[in-house]
């Protein structure tokens, strides 16, 4: 099943158990990835999918940060949640330990040794870890082992 199916599939479910937060999320969702189908003129495949639902949690994280420092508990309850659901859709997050693995590896790759191959580290590792990783955090990593 493709993730637009599973998408579908989930809506569905939420509908009938009327569960108002999870339909809401999915149609916005629905409605993201349809807009990038009609830019490009065809169907996505489940990496483009990704990518779309990669950029909703990251706009989702960055409301959410605006919303704490507000001081608007209501909308931070609800970016949240649209958070959690879609979160549902991410392939399983890469530890901690994995991650560090990840990036020493591909330092010794590019033959890496101060903070100017930054970009040139950042470039190989984030096809990598697409959609397993949060990119603040890998370049958090980077940053360490290049200092």
């Amino acid at each position: 099943m493709s993730l637009v199916q599973q998408i579908e599939q989930d809506m569905k479910t939420a509908m009938k158990n009327k569960e108002k937060q999870k339909v809401s999320t999915l149609r916005m969702l629905r409605a993201s990835i349809k807009k990038v189908e009609i830019d490009k003129r065809e169907a996505l495949n489940d990496e483009e999918v990704l990518e779309v639902i990669m950029k909703e949690i990251k706009q989702r994280k960055d409301s959410l940060a605006e919303y704490e420092k507000a001081g608007r508990d209501d909308l931070v309850q609800k970016e949240q949640e649209e958070l959690d659901i879609l979160s549902q859709y991410l392939p399983e997050q890469l530890s901690e330990e994995e991650l560090r693995a990840i990036v020493q590896e591909v330092i010794l790759e590019v033959g890496a040794s101060s903070k100017k191959d930054m970009g040139k580290v950042m470039g190989a590792i984030l096809p990598k870890v697409k959609g397993r990783a949060d990119g603040k955090v890998v370049n958090r990593l980077v940053q360490e082992y290049l200092a």
